[in-house]
């Protein structure tokens, strides 16, 4: 495992996390959560309350979640590095509900919020969309950025089902199926183009312009059509059929750049394209109010 070790703060309190290259993953040290949790003394007090809590967890029946958080050495008080429990996003949620304290409340009534949601979705699959479109919106997405996303999102789930049905295994498959398609297009890995984007494991899709989604779009589209006509057989038939098919829109990003003078797959984030948004509408409002100004 490949890790990289740092702090973020919850509230005044430091919590070491750990992020985990190869899996795409944060893990966070569950006694410093456990500390800011339950405004222990120090940490010995808060590994205490973590021991006492992992015996009633497995009382409870929980043997399977605590087997599955892992140990990494991480960097102690003193300065050295000693194992230490860690747990991955869905561990501490769960480890986060047995702890009886008003900090925890929040993330508590968020899990309530979430599942709802999940089960009203489950009855009303349009909610989905709906639910989709309206965080998009109070990210600062644009419209047109929201529609092709939406648009994106529809090719992919049509390519994942193509490769469902010849075969294809779900997980390592796909994703190194995905890599082949995304570095004939865009000439890096889906790892590299995320590094470009100074991303970790934020969704790739979600930080590209509207160009790099439609150019990617291209890609998966192609990819599909080629394998309904091939009928590929085997991992690396489809394999062969994913380059073809992002190399259709390698060519056409190529000669897109070529008649601009300039790449179209750029190192700007979601963060960034939106701020640059925001500059664009608060230039045009601001001509908008100048031109008005002149004619009265």
């Amino acid at each position: 495992m490949r890790n990289t070790e740092s702090l973020q703060l919850f509230e005044d309190q430091a919590i070491r996390t750990a992020w985990d290259a190869e899996a795409e993953e944060w893990y966070f040290s569950i006694v410093d959560v456990v500390w800011a949790l339950t405004d222990q003394p120090d940490a010995r007090h808060a590994s205490t309350y973590w021991a006492v809590l992992k015996k009633r967890l497995k009382e409870e029946g929980a043997s399977e979640l605590l087997t599955n958080c892992k140990q990494l050495k991480l960097k102690a008080s003193d300065g050295k590095h000693r194992f230490t429990d860690v747990a991955d996003t869905e561990q501490l949620l769960r480890i986060i509900q047995s702890i009886p304290s008003k900090k925890a409340e929040p993330f508590k009534l968020w899990l309530a919020q979430v599942g709802r949601e999940r089960i009203e979705e489950t009855l009303d699959p349009e909610l989905i969309a709906d639910r989709l479109v309206s965080t998009y919106e109070h990210a600062g997405y644009t419209r047109e950025w929201i529609n092709q996303r939406l648009q994106s999102i529809s090719a992919r789930k049509e390519l994942t089902d193509e490769w469902k049905e010849r075969g294809i295994q779900q997980g390592k498959e796909y994703a190194i199926l995905t890599d082949e398609l995304t570095r004939a297009w865009s000439g890096m890995t889906t790892r590299q183009y995320k590094n470009l984007k100074g991303l970790k494991k934020q969704s790739l899709c979600d930080n590209m312009s509207t160009t790099e989604l439609t150019l990617n779009q291209l890609a998966e589209v192609a990819t599909r059509e080629l394998s309904q006509q091939e009928q590929p057989e085997g991992f690396e038939a489809n394999k062969r059929v994913a380059q073809a098919g992002g190399s259709v829109a390698g060519n056409a990003r190529k000669d897109l750049e070529q008649r601009l003078g300039r790449p179209v797959v750029t190192s700007a984030n979601a963060a960034q394209l939106n701020h640059v948004v925001t500059q664009m509408i608060e230039a045009s409002a601001s001509a908008a109010g100048d031109s008005k100004d002149n004619k009265e």
